[in-house]
This record gives structure tokens, sequence and C-alpha cells, in this order.
């Protein structure tokens, strides 16, 4: 039952980052890996609570879903995608 629960967390905060990158694709602000970094780092740290492995779960849907901006270690500013799609990678 874990499993299922740390599959639709990461599936979740995946649908997030890729809402927030077709809504807010064009805002100067910082990119949402960095958020699901942050999420692993500190689920990591506390990864004997569920909540901790939520967290990790959390922040692997956002680096997922943003992985190509993360790659090319961009940290804040506007996406330079002309077509925004939801299933991808970003």
């Amino acid at each position: 039952m874990k499993i299922v629960i740390f599959i639709l967390i990461s599936f979740a905060s995946y649908a997030v980052g890729r809402i927030s990158h077709i809504l807010g694709g064009d805002l100067n602000v910082p990119h949402h890996w960095i958020y699901g970094v942050l999420s692993i780092i500190i689920g990591l740290i506390f990864y004997k609570h569920d909540w901790g492995k939520w967290l990790i779960a959390f922040g692997l849907g956002m680096v997922i879903s943003d992985f190509k901006d993360m790659i090319g270690c961009k940290f804040v500013g506007p996406d330079d995608v002309k077509i925004k799609k939801f299933w991808g990678i970003d």
C-alpha cells in the first residue's frame, strides 16, 4: 500500500510541475526542479517518518517534470519552449 501512495504522490507532483510549466512558464521565477531537490533533501533527512518518504516522492515528481532545465542548470527565468505540452520532460 505504501508503494501505491508513493507512486500517486510522485505522479501528482509531476502533474503539478507540468501544470505550473504550462501556466507559469513565461514568468521570471525559480524553476520548479529546485523545489523538488529541496523536498528530496528534507525527505532524506526525515526518511524514517512517512511524511519524509512522501516528500521524497513529491520531489522526484517535480524533478522529473523539469529534468531538462535541471540538467541545463537553469535556476531562474522563463522557459524558452514554444509548444507547451503536459506529457513530457522539460
